[in-house]
């Protein structure tokens, strides 16, 4: 026979909020346990009955009889606190993590891991990863950069960005570059259909078809994207194509043109084609800053969504697709919005520049 435990004091209102709270489905299974252990001790049934009714223990029958005499309901809803603390990681070894990760490097490697730091600095790797995380340190990633060392740098960003937040009236700002080397290339067994919990899939080997270049002008306004494939990417293919922007373009307007370096977009028969024209205003940017031109993003665009999954078998029919794919972008442009102001960025230039002269 069970002996008879106490009935656990309930009041009738504390009935009817435990037992709604037993009763809805939304519940977690460990509340819905210790608001019956409390339901049932309320009835006085024996300790060790209940933890057989219930398939637990009797230490859990009378932890949740005590905490609801303690706490109410409240006490049911929240776990108690763990006993003891976590480790304290001293200001000296946190400060030799940091150190470590930033200016040392792991034997025969070129960055740490959690585990080799946390092995060299006799931590766990826990502790290695919660330091990086409140520093923001992230060994494992690499970023790219080039600085451009023309001397006329911050005339020449103030002139292009200039253009681009503040296009001047009755002109067309067209951003102009060429893709060259563009390769057709077939892959040496069919590509296999994506599938669910399957990606698309093709053979990292390829047959190559030979290569064009794409010619194109996006206009930064309205984001429209003239272009043409050419098979080389010369001055004579240049001044084709600015023969092209001539007749696609309104008479009546000013044409500022954003151009690179290369040495095509000054060659003599290219600049004797300039002065004939005298509406068409060139803008360069400075030596190794190609990405102040816009129409770089327009060139990571298509090749991401066209050309780099794509799978052709000849230079034609590589040129039909590009060419394909800026009909369809045309009808619908979307222009890329310039938000970076020159004087922001000329402040993270200056502090790149400071970067390489102290090393930090």
């Amino acid at each position: 026979m069970w002996e008879a435990a106490q009935a656990l004091p309930l009041s009738v209102g504390e009935r009817k909020l435990l037992e709604g709270f037993a009763r809805a489905g939304s519940t977690p299974q460990k509340i819905a346990l210790r608001i019956r252990i409390v339901l049932r001790s309320a009835d006085g049934v024996a300790n060790h009955r209940l933890a057989t009714e219930l398939g637990t223990s009797r230490p859990t029958v009378l932890r949740w009889r005590q905490r609801f005499e303690q706490a109410g309901l409240e006490g049911l809803l929240e776990d108690a606190p763990r006993p003891g603390r976590k480790k304290r990681l001293t200001p000296e070894k946190e400060e030799a993590i940091v150190n470590a990760t930033l200016y040392r490097k792991p034997p025969g490697a070129t960055h740490w891991s959690v585990r080799t730091l946390a092995q060299a600095q006799r931590v766990s790797p826990a502790t290695v990863h919660r330091v990086w995380r409140a520093h923001r340190l992230q060994p494992h990633r690499v970023k790219s950069f080039k600085l451009s060392r023309d001397p006329k740098f911050f005339h020449k960003l103030h002139d292009i960005v200039g253009l681009y937040r503040n296009p001047p009236t009755q002109a067309l700002v067209l951003s102009v570059d060429e893709k060259s080397q563009i390769q057709a290339l077939d892959r040496t067994q069919p590509v296999l259909p994506m599938r669910p919990g399957i990606p698309e899939r093709q053979t990292h080997d390829y047959t190559r078809h030979g290569t064009t270049t794409l010619f194109a002008a996006l206009n930064v306004l309205n984001g429209e994207v003239l272009g043409g494939c050419m098979p080389r990417h010369r001055h004579q293919e240049f001044l084709r194509f600015l023969e092209r922007i001539e007749r696609r373009t309104p008479r009546r307007l000013a044409i500022h043109l954003i151009l690179d370096n290369y040495a095509t977009h000054t060659h003599p028969a290219v600049e004797a084609w300039f002065a004939a024209h005298p509406r068409y205003h060139r803008h360069f940017t400075p030596t190794g800053a190609s990405w102040l031109n816009l129409v770089e993003r327009f060139f990571a665009e298509i090749t991401d969504k066209r050309i780099r999954r794509g799978t052709f078998r000849s230079v034609g029919e590589l040129v039909r697709a590009i060419l394909d794919y800026i009909r369809c972008r045309n009808r619908s442009p979307q222009p890329f919005m310039w938000t970076a102001s020159a004087h922001s960025i000329a402040r993270k230039v200056r502090h790149c520049n400071e970067a390489l002269e102290t090393g930090h």
